[in-house]
């Protein structure tokens, strides 16, 4: 029974990942196991028919448990930003939404939000063997040592534009259709399309973006949206024909669920002294 509460649980998990408001927060926690707050809603009490519970938990940021002990093992399903998880005598893991954390039965451990994020999970429990066995905090000088440091979100988007680049040249149209978004609009010298003209464009080898040398890159977030300036010199393959062009590329990354994905890509040609002189 427990396999297939596990297993329905990690399908319905994906659900999860795309929309983590599909749990309310429930109440914040009183008990004294804990430092920062934590919301716990109960999702499931164990009885005599279904002896395991189900739990989702969200932490604040710095938020985490005290040290402790699971007499049966539990299952942790992230569905929610970045947190710790760390067994005693091990190094301290990092964790993220999507993933699925074993802590083994009887091994001491504890886990929680990095400084800088929240953090939620659901927690499949069997309880056949009896409760949580609560110890010692998490020492503070324990939780500064997990050495973690935190990317911002200009890196992640300067990251992933320069990835973008490689996918293009490499014509990896399978990485870059996940990365653009379905209503993304693609600005040209010679016109402006969708996604799918674009990645057919690039799969056809039509326009083969060859490669990109980057000179200078900026980027402005506002809110939930990333406006990217990309100073390129551009070479390019277009209908078989080798050229190469200096652009400012303007590149809007939008995030949804803890993703970025592209939602325009325009090329703005730069004057050059021979441009001038026509």
């Amino acid at each position: 029974m427990l396999l297939w509460i596990l297993f329905s649980t990690v399908i319905f998990s994906k659900t999860i990942a795309q929309n983590s408001d599909v749990f309310q927060k429930g109440e914040i926690s009183k008990t004294d196991n804990h430092t920062g707050d934590v919301w716990l809603n109960e999702l499931n009490v164990s009885d005599s028919l279904f002896n395991f519970s189900l739990a989702h938990a969200t932490f604040a940021a710095g938020a985490k448990l005290d040290w402790h002990i699971h007499p049966g093992g539990q299952y942790l399903l992230i569905t929610e930003g970045t947190g710790f998880y760390q067994e005693r005598g091990k190094s301290v893991q990092v964790v993220h939404k999507g993933e699925v954390i074993k802590c083994l039965p009887g091994v001491e451990h504890w886990h929680g939000a990095t400084p800088e994020t929240t953090f939620a999970y659901i927690g499949a429990t069997p309880t056949q063997k009896g409760k949580t066995i609560w110890l010692k905090r998490v020492a503070d000088e324990e939780y500064k040592n997990t050495n973690f440091t935190p990317v911002n979100a200009e890196q992640i988007i300067k990251n992933l534009s320069l990835q973008k680049w490689n996918w293009m040249a490499q014509k990896n149209v399978d990485s870059l259709e996940t990365l653009f978004d379905e209503q993304a609009v693609f600005v040209h010298m010679g016109g402006s399309w969708g996604k799918n003209p674009e990645l057919e464009v690039i799969k056809n080898g039509n326009i083969w973006y060859k490669k990109a040398d980057i000179h200078s890159v900026s980027v402005n977030r506002i809110g939930n949206t990333a406006v990217l300036l990309n100073n390129i010199t551009l070479m390019a393959v277009v209908n078989d024909k080798e050229v190469t062009n200096p652009f400012i590329v303007t590149e809007v990354y939008i995030e949804e669920n803890e993703h970025w994905r592209l939602g325009s890509l325009s090329f703005t040609k730069q004057l050059t002294s021979d441009d001038t002189k026509h």
